[in-house]
């Protein structure tokens, strides 16, 4: 089964050069502008979008990313609305690859069966999940593949060759390697470290690599893009939706463009190094 994700890092090798990746948050800043930044980030250059599910304890996440699933929550997403989102931006767009990355405690009150069905229907591509480890697989991974869906896995720099495969076994779509250790958004990683990572993730392994947690500007972009199969771009971005934001934390006239001109800088970086 070929996937939506599978056919876009195909075609983009052929192309001789790396993806751009851009997390958001469903209903950050509401609901309808996030939709509309969705539905904007394919014409600036990203080439998959991954869309955060909001949740109350992301353990995993930086301040900005926090602050922007707070947002969401305090304007009444759901995990029922982020679906939605999904399947009105599928009315105009076919072929752009969605994954949904978050945790689990959503999906499981949700119902997990109901949500595979759901998601699939709305045109999810992908699922990351970061609190769901290899050894859980029967709880979501293995559901999700049989769906029809990517299950997508983070590595990180203290993911040894002894654990690897463990954590590899059942992934599709792409790696995420998570180039810092710690959360995301806190600090510029070490791109020469990035490098040779990600060969050495290449040789477990025939999927794509894309690298994130760290990546703010074009040139970081530019550096990552030189080593790896993708770039992931969120807390830059979901930092430039609060700073566009009024004195009540209401979405303004420059929301969506300012994100988008983001955007637009660091996938003409990564548009920039041919391989």
């Amino acid at each position: 089964m070929t996937t939506r994700i599978d056919t876009r890092f195909a075609a983009l090798k052929a192309e001789g050069r790396a993806a751009l990746v851009t997390f958001v948050m469903a209903g950050d800043p509401d609901p309808s502008t996030a939709l509309e930044i969705v539905k904007a980030l394919p014409k600036a250059g990203a080439d998959l979008i991954e869309i955060g599910m909001p949740f109350t304890d992301p353990m995993a996440d930086g301040p900005a990313i926090q602050a922007a699933g707070l947002r969401a929550l305090a304007a009444g997403e759901t995990l029922h609305g982020t679906i939605d989102l999904v399947r009105a931006f599928r009315a105009g767009d076919q072929d752009t690859p969605i994954i949904l990355m978050g945790y689990f405690n959503p999906i499981y009150i949700y119902g997990v069966e109901k949500f595979l069905v759901d998601a699939k229907a709305a045109g999810i591509d992908g699922l990351i999940v970061v609190d769901c480890p290899p050894e859980e697989d029967d709880e979501l991974c293995k559901p999700a593949l049989a769906a029809g869906l990517n299950f997508i896995r983070l590595a990180t720099p203290t993911t040894d060759d002894k654990r690897l495969p463990k954590v590899l076994s059942n992934t599709s779509g792409f790696v995420y390697y998570v180039s810092i250790a710690g959360i995301t958004g806190a600090a510029t990683p070490d791109f020469g470290k990035v490098a040779t990572a990600v060969a050495r993730i290449k040789s477990h392994t025939d999927l794509p690599v894309a690298v994130g947690f760290g990546v703010k500007t074009a040139s970081d972009a530019i550096a990552i893009a030189k080593g790896a199969d993708g770039v992931v771009v969120g807390s830059a971005l979901v930092d430039m939706v609060k700073r566009s934001l009024d004195a009540n934390g209401k979405a303004t006239s420059t929301t969506v463009s300012s994100v988008m001109a983001l955007v637009s800088e660091i996938a003409a970086g990564v548009r920039s190094v041919k391989k």
